[in-house]
C-alpha cells in the first residue's frame, strides 16, 4: 500500500520516516519529495508497505504523532490524477 505522509518535517530524513514506519511492519520504500528548484524537502513524502494489515496499522498508529517536532498526517496516497491542459506556450 502506497502512503502519504504530510506535514514532515524538513529536518526528517528517510531514515527517520523508516525507523518510525517499521514499528508497525515491513517498509519496502520511503521517498522523499524534493524541490526541483532548490533542492530542498517540500514537506512530504511517500512510504510503500506491502502489507496492508501493516499499513492500516502504520497510518492509524502515526497519523498525528509526532516526528521531528512536526504531527504527520498519515493516509492512504490516492491515485496521480492526469494532468490536463496546456502548458502555456505558443506553437
Amino acid at each position: 500500500m502506497n502512503i502519504f505522509v504530510g506535514n514532515l518535517s524538513r529536518d526528517a530524513s528517510e531514515d527517520d520516516v523508516r525507523q518510525a514506519f517499521q514499528a508497525f511492519g515491513q517498509v519496502e520504500s520511503v521517498h522523499v519529495i524534493m524541490d526541483r528548484m532548490t533542492r530542498q524537502p517540500k514537506g512530504f513524502c511517500f512510504v510503500e508497505m506491502p502489507a496492508k494489515a501493516e499499513a492500516d496499522a502504520a497510518i492509524a498508529g502515526l497519523n498525528g504523532k509526532e516526528l521531528k517536532g512536526r504531527k504527520l498526517t498519515v493516509n492512504e496516497a490516492r491515485p496521480r490524477e492526469e494532468r490536463g491542459g496546456s502548458r502555456g506556450g505558443y506553437r
